[in-house]
């Protein structure tokens, strides 16, 4: 991996703001400190007020720490207060509340504690728990909503986290309400696995081709 300079991050964002603008916004895998700072700084030096939808890519489902130990307290201070919406999957949860995920719920406990970080909102994906179903917890000031769903059993899941937090930033530049928003990312993610190729041995890619 080579990661992309944080200064050259912090220019790509304001050169797209200041040009095309943006009716929302999507973080992804940032990688370390400077670079959670140098996108916090680029979004607070555009003046941007999209909202923000906010991966926070710090566990892969094989496991692999994907953002350096002393970038998450960056993590928490400067993006997570101004995000309408985290999306974490429960290694990523554990990492940020600090206490383990072990059950279904154990998840309501880990939203509340990730509200009052400063979130406006939490969508805590509990895919990485065992079982034939998979529930995703939706988290806001006015209550929590659970969204269950039977497992799709395949091995082209590799970029699921990525795709639902950015089809739900989608929806919110839509104009579309959070809720509506997740509904309808929740459905394309099921139906982007349920119709992948299935290229390769290991985890594959979504088909990000299909229409719901």
């Amino acid at each position: 991996m080579l990661p992309v300079p944080p200064d050259f991050v912090r220019r790509q964002i304001l050169a797209v703001l200041g040009d095309i603008g943006a009716d929302a916004v999507k973080t992804g895998m940032l990688g370390d400190a400077a670079t959670v700072a140098a996108v916090a700084d680029a979004l607070d030096e555009a003046g941007c007020t999209a909202p923000l939808v906010v991966d926070p890519v710090m566990v892969a489902t094989s496991g692999a720490r994907l953002l350096a130990p002393d970038a998450v307290d960056v993590l928490k201070a400067r993006l997570l207060p101004r995000a309408a919406l985290l999306t974490p999957n429960l290694p990523e949860a554990e990492a940020l509340v600090g206490f383990p995920v072990h059950h279904a719920a154990d998840m309501a406990r880990v939203a509340a504690a990730l509200l009052a970080s400063g979130a406006a909102a939490v969508l805590v994906k509990g895919g990485h728990l065992e079982g034939g179903t998979v529930t995703d917890l939706l988290a806001t000031p006015t209550g929590m909503e659970a969204f269950s769903a039977p497992r799709i059993p395949s091995a082209s899941t590799h970029g699921t986290g990525c795709t639902l937090a950015s089809a739900i930033a989608t929806g919110l530049a839509q104009g579309m309400a959070l809720r509506d928003a997740v509904l309808r990312a929740r459905a394309y993610v099921r139906a982007a696995i349920a119709a992948a190729p299935g290229y390769g041995a290991g985890k594959g890619p979504l088909n990000h081709n299909v229409r719901v």
